[in-house]
């Protein structure tokens, strides 16, 4: 049997408290966002909250209840709740006056927490005894899993499946190089930084020079 995580919250030492709860807020702010403009349903204000909460702690819920250690986090640590329901209340009560300036600052937080929740994803995997690939699996889904799981309540397939910005391929490359990191010996503080800037580095220029990835589907003939 794996032994039990310690219940703290998911962060290295080198994590600004700020930007893990700015991360949570602005995760549940943009999904809330997107319910509210999505064009084929007309969400309620419990749809457009419980969709932006799912948004922002979707990722971590679901990496814990795979590791079957304990509550997860967001239940055991309740101001992550309290920060997801804030960021999806502002969506809702003000998401018809987003503008430029809040876009890009939503942008910007998403880059960052890209590559931050990607490295403690792989960390809470590691501290629970798992190998390189599913501490890389794992930090993948508490990267993306928000995002994935509000697609699927909205009945739609998951954005991180479909043609479009390599945003889980930033978030593998993430994952990956923490991982490398810690087995070549680097301290867990440098890894984690390599990691998170390698996760937002890739964000940033992925969205700079409009890289997208590839269609695979096959091409029906005669």
């Amino acid at each position: 049997m794996l032994p039990a995580l310690p219940h703290a919250p998911i962060r290295s030492s080198t994590i600004s408290t700020v930007i893990e709860y700015l991360a949570l807020g602005v995760g549940a702010f943009a999904g809330a966002l997107a319910v509210r403009r999505d064009q084929r349903y007309h969400y309620d204000w419990i749809g457009v909250l419980g969709l932006g909460m799912i948004s922002g702690v979707g990722g971590g819920v679901t990496r814990d209840i795979i590791l079957q250690q304990g509550v997860p986090l967001s239940f055991d640590h309740p101001s992550y709740l309290t920060c997801a329901l804030g960021g999806a209340s502002l969506a809702l009560f003000f998401g018809s006056v987003v503008g430029a300036r809040v876009q890009r600052f939503i942008f910007f937080i998403d880059a960052l927490s890209l590559g931050l929740f990607a490295v403690a994803g792989a960390t809470r995997a590691q501290d629970a005894g798992l190998a390189f690939l599913p501490c890389l699996l794992l930090g993948i889904t508490t990267a993306v899993g928000g995002g994935a799981l509000r697609d699927v309540f909205s009945g739609r397939t998951p954005a991180v499946f479909e043609r479009g910005e390599p945003y889980a391929l930033a978030a593998t490359a993430a994952a990956a190089t923490y991982l490398t990191a810690e087995r070549l010996g680097l301290s867990p503080e440098t890894s984690s930084t390599l990691g998170s800037a390698m996760g937002f580095l890739l964000r940033l220029l992925s969205n700079f020079f409009a890289w997208r990835t590839p269609s695979m589907r096959l091409n029906r003939k005669g």
